[in-house]
């Protein structure tokens, strides 16, 4: 099949769609074609066919956002119809029109959710407070009618899946669980150094404040890898008594992830509870346990029994920095202890939550499109 993937927000080698998603399918034998706005031209890749139509706006500003969900959408849209795929696979919430609008026009569609976008606009920082419950209502409303109308629906946890398995006959969840062999490596326990880290996007509700406000009631150094996603966010870290223990990274690629996963003792994701991170499956979770450290991890009760479970880590109030600081502290200071969590998570990433057996379920959808669509052309 002839599979066109798109996106107006993601970076062309976003890890979900890219190195995951799109890679599985093209060794899986589909002609893939990633659409992307970046302005960096087009490329091949590990069998993939990038397209650029050209850099979107700068979203740290609001008019640089709305340009992205108009005039950036419309070129991906346009893209994708010159295309002509028989499969076209988005993974924006903005791209819905875009995707209505291609199944008018014969091309079938499948709507790719990595979050649940309702409860994620409550937390939305640039959206009035007054008003995000209106527009949380309003967009699952749309939201809804959309699905219906989609061949397929890919979702990244399973209780997004449920949400949407009423409205659509066909919905897979495919999770964001690792690729292990980019990130299982052999480091011996005495020669990581004594050292935490936090990778992802960094912002208020990811939990970065207390995480910082801990650093200095432990004898540890923090290594930060991510995109900042706040204006000023980082200036107002910077003057926090933790930043002195912080070794700010940047955006890594992903030999750079690998390389703090394999020199840090202890993973943190610390997530505060907002009612789109309770239910999530944030990868770096499974990332920390797939490198073979203990996991430091915000007391839901979908993570409560991943990590219990497993045996991995230690539970915290994500809001309270003294709580955190006490479970680094816990976690470096007994090795033992340290060392049986760290193999328990890769032992359990090993057997249940490996991106293997994710990308086995994407092919089976599409070998079932396929079939679908061979039935209705007979």
């Amino acid at each position: 099949m002839k599979i066109v993937h798109f996106t107006s927000a993601h970076p062309r080698h976003d890890i979900r769609i890219f190195v995951k998603e799109c890679v599985s399918l093209a060794r899986a034998g589909h002609e893939v074609i990633l659409v992307v706005a970046d302005g960096q031209g087009a490329e091949i890749r590990q069998g993939v066919h990038i397209v650029d139509v050209g850099p979107r706006p700068d979203a740290s500003a609001r008019r640089g956002r709305l340009g992205r969900m108009t005039a950036t959408t419309r070129k991906v849209c346009e893209a994708v119809l010159a295309l002509r795929p028989d499969v076209a696979h988005f993974h924006d919430p903005e791209l819905i029109p875009a995707g209505l609008r291609l199944r008018r026009a014969g091309i079938r569609v499948v709507y790719d959710v990595h979050e649940d976008v309702p409860r994620q606009i409550l937390a939305k920082h640039w959206i009035p407070a007054a008003v995000r419950p209106l527009v949380s209502r309003g967009f699952e409303t749309f939201e809804n009618h959309a699905v219906r109308r989609f061949d397929a629906i890919v979702t990244s946890t399973p209780h997004i899946r449920n949400r949407f398995t009423p409205l659509n006959a066909r919905v897979v969840d495919v999770c964001n669980y690792p690729i292990l062999e980019e990130l299982v490596r052999d480091t011996p326990w005495d020669a990581r150094r004594n050292e935490v880290c936090y990778l992802g996007g960094i912002s208020r509700i990811r939990g970065i404040g207390p995480i910082i406000s801990a650093l200095p009631h432990t004898a540890t150094r923090l290594n930060l890898a991510g995109p900042w996603s706040e204006p000023g966010l980082r200036a107002q870290m910077e003057r926090l008594p933790g930043w002195a223990r912080v070794n700010d990274l940047g955006v890594l690629d992903r030999a750079g992830v690998a390389d703090v996963l394999s020199r840090s003792k202890v993973g943190l994701v610390t997530l505060f509870p907002t009612p789109n991170y309770v239910d999530a499956l944030p990868i770096k979770l499974f990332e920390y346990m797939a490198a073979g450290m203990p996991v430091i991890a915000s007391d839901f009760p979908l993570w409560r029994e991943i990590v219990t479970d497993a045996g991995c880590g230690l539970l915290v109030n994500p809001e309270n920095a003294p709580a955190i600081a006490a479970a680094i502290n816990r976690l470096l200071g007994d090795e033992s202890m340290a060392r049986q969590m760290g193999e328990a998570g890769r032992q359990a990433v090993l057997s249940r939550y490996s991106w293997s057996a994710e990308a086995q379920k994407l092919v089976t959808m599409y070998a079932q499109l396929e079939r679908s669509a061979l039935r209705a052309g007979a």
